[in-house]
């Protein structure tokens, strides 16, 4: 509790000490001896009066107390806040061509592990509007932006090589994106490439969709996936089984990833280029995209004061009643 006026506090004890003085000046008369021929009857009224003065004394201060801890203003103070959350648009540009399939990454694909890799992504920005895109030989938005986080993870799941063309078209795949968090309202719009392959496919060339992106605010993050030198991409043959593909000489295939293209694309934007070459070095690069895309919360804090007088009030009176009755009915009836 706190007190707008606490130099009243202050004249409280004063006012108790006066009235102690009184107390003890109103009765000196009984501490006088009875003498031994005074009658009985004067007895019994001055231990009346004694006792009553005093009772009258306790309700007086008492009541006088209460008026001047009213006087000082007491209140309750209550403690509010207001968050203000500027949160960052992220929009997922998820591959799905036929080379997510090569067995790089363990345990699984590129695919599988760049899923798991991004779910525990979404999972850590609470506060900001994530959706999701995927693309093969066209783009198709798979999840608007939403705050409703469990369900971009379980449609990102879903998503599997096959479903599409699987041809890659990144630009096609940017604009996609784009134009979905160009209409968003919010502090920061961010979009994260996850590719293993080359621009192949689509109308739209990469950079005219990377510039596009950074005319409207939007940053464009690029992640290669694959190690160094490529890796063969295996598919199922319905008889021999597991396979691998193979170049037109009879050479195994190795996946080509357009490095200097995805670094283009961050740059224009103001984004960055990382190269993921294997499972670890993947969750390091989320994880420090993570850190950089900060969700801006504002507090603003200030506090009420809810007045708590009236109780004080209201026993004041009391008591304050409760001498008048003692002082003007009991008394005089009692010692008369």
């Amino acid at each position: 509790m706190g007190f707008e006026h606490p130099i009243w506090l202050v004249l409280g004890p004063v006012i108790v000490i006066i009235l102690m003085v009184w107390r003890f000046v109103s009765r000196v008369d009984l501490l006088i001896p009875f003498s031994i021929d005074q009658g009985r009857r004067d007895s019994i009224n001055r231990l009346r009066r004694g006792m009553l003065q005093e009772w009258q004394v306790i309700l007086l201060a008492a009541g006088l107390i209460c008026f001047f801890i009213a006087l000082a203003g007491p209140y309750k103070p209550i403690a509010n806040s207001e968050q203000t959350v500027q949160g960052v648009g992220i929009m997922l540009i998820m591959d799905l061509s036929g080379t997510m399939e090569a067995e790089d990454f363990l345990p699984g694909n590129r695919l599988s592990v760049s899923k798991r890799v991004l779910s525990k992504f979404i999972s850590n920005r609470n506060q900001d509007l994530i959706g999701l895109v995927v693309f093969g030989t066209d783009a198709f938005l798979v999840s608007p932006l939403t705050l409703d986080h469990k369900r971009v993870i379980q449609q990102l799941g879903s998503v599997q090589v096959g479903s599409i063309e699987g041809m890659t078209a990144i630009g096609t795949a940017l604009v996609k994106g784009a134009n979905h968090l160009r209409k968003a309202q919010l502090h920061s719009k961010v979009m994260i490439l996850v590719t293993d392959g080359e621009n192949n496919a689509g109308d739209i060339d990469p950079i005219t969709a990377a510039q596009l992106a950074q005319a409207i605010g939007i940053k464009v993050y690029t992640i290669g996936l694959g190690k160094i030198g490529g890796a063969p991409m295996p598919f199922i043959h319905p008889v021999y089984g597991k396979q691998y593909v193979r170049n037109p000489d009879g050479s195994v295939y190795l996946t080509k990833l357009d490095e200097p293209l995805l670094q283009h694309i961050a740059s224009i934007t103001g984004g960055l280029y990382f190269r993921a070459t294997d499972t670890e070095s993947l969750y390091r690069i989320a994880d420090y995209i993570d850190t950089l895309e900060k969700t801006k919360i504002e507090t603003k804090r200030w506090e009420n004061r809810k007045p708590r007088a009236w109780p004080f009030i209201l026993s004041g009176l009391l008591f304050s009643f409760s001498y008048g009755i003692l002082h003007f009915v009991v008394f005089r009836r009692w010692v008369s």
